[in-house]
């Protein structure tokens, strides 16, 4: 009951909750980052597909053969290793049976988090952006705590960073710093105008440095809106689940997908953001063109998630307009398995 109480108390206080996440919701220190050590326990990083890296490790991979893992016995078979047989129960039941195991897989984990303009935006509680290093951060501290080595890169439409995977708390604290550092640059720039096809490719360009960082058997974490999502961007993600596991965590703002309510019919004046400064009139309180956009919003967001999924990708969503373990515990993320 007093959790209950404490949670709706947060929902109706923002800055309650804000202060909780030690978080402005705007900009991002390295405290707020830290905080998701402690939280590394709400996700599960076990393997969901077959591996095929070529070192040993701390992953079970869903094949079978010789490990340290055991897995199984049953009847012998053509081919398998004779070292495997099990003589106790061959013994017992007359019969030669062999043990299989896991195979032992390492993977090293590598998350790209975009921090481009189209992030630097939320409509109540977080920005896109500021909840996409939370969700690096959970990433990179869960993957520490198993063990492995963290990379990737961190890139807004004008710049990128790309960091090799590292092992321990030292690869962490690397990517974390990378987060900041980059998303306080993204912040600056924001005022500029918004050069579309700069980030359009900038987008594609930082999906293909992706693809070359990303070995067989990584497993890959993509954090964006999608907003600048092509074909060519999707080629590059395909080409990386052929030998990786690749997870893209798309972000999302209630605003982007519904108009606020209004009981009276208020003009407002909306703009792209990019060069050209068109703009637009909307009109809340229309419930025809509210229905009309969130069609339009539902339409779009449905199609770049067809692309994604055909392209082999596992898809989780994330709103900035909660806290990130408010909607795991939820099982908004379908995260734990």
């Amino acid at each position: 009951m007093w959790f209950n109480q404490k949670k709706s108390t947060e929902q109706n206080n923002p800055q309650l909750l804000l202060n909780e996440l030690v978080s402005n919701g705007i900009e991002l220190t390295i405290a707020e980052l830290i905080r998701y050590q402690a939280k590394s326990s709400l996700i599960n990083l076990a393997a969901s597909k077959s591996l095929r890296g070529k070192m040993s490790g701390n992953y079970l991979a869903r094949s079978k053969g010789r490990g340290m893992e055991f897995d199984e016995v049953r009847h012998y078979q053509n081919g398998d290793d004779i070292r495997a047989i099990d003589w106790r129960v061959t013994a017992r039941t007359g019969k030669t049976h062999t043990k299989l195991f896991h195979e032992e897989v390492e993977r090293p984990v590598l998350i790209a988090t975009d921090l481009s303009t189209s992030m630097l935006f939320g409509s109540r509680l977080l920005f896109k952006s500021v909840q996409a290093a939370h969700v690096a951060a959970l990433v990179a501290w869960h993957a520490k705590s198993r063990g492995d080595r963290i990379g990737g890169i961190v890139f807004n439409q004008h710049s990128h960073q790309e960091l090799k995977p590292r092992s321990r708390q030292q690869g962490v604290l690397h990517y974390l710093h990378a987060l900041v550092t980059k998303h306080a640059d993204s912040l600056t720039i924001a005022s500029e105008p918004l050069d579309r096809e700069q980030a359009v490719l900038a987008f594609e360009q930082n999906c293909a440095r992706l693809r070359q960082l990303a070995k067989p058997g990584s497993l890959v974490y993509l954090i964006t809106d999608a907003f600048n999502l092509t074909d060519e961007a999707v080629r590059h993600l395909a080409n990386i689940t052929r030998h990786c596991e690749l997870v893209v965590c798309l972000l999302s703002d209630p605003l982007e997908q519904k108009l606020p309510e209004s009981k009276q019919k208020i003009s407002v004046g909306i703009t792209n953001g990019d060069d050209s400064d068109e703009r637009q009139q909307l009109i809340l309180g229309d419930p025809a063109l509210a229905e009309k956009y969130h069609q339009q919003a539902l339409s779009l967001s449905n199609t770049k998630e067809e692309k994604l999924t055909k392209a082999g990708v596992r898809l989780l969503h994330f709103c900035a307009s909660e806290a990130l373990e408010t909607q795991l515990h939820r099982g908004v993320a379908s995260w734990i398995r």
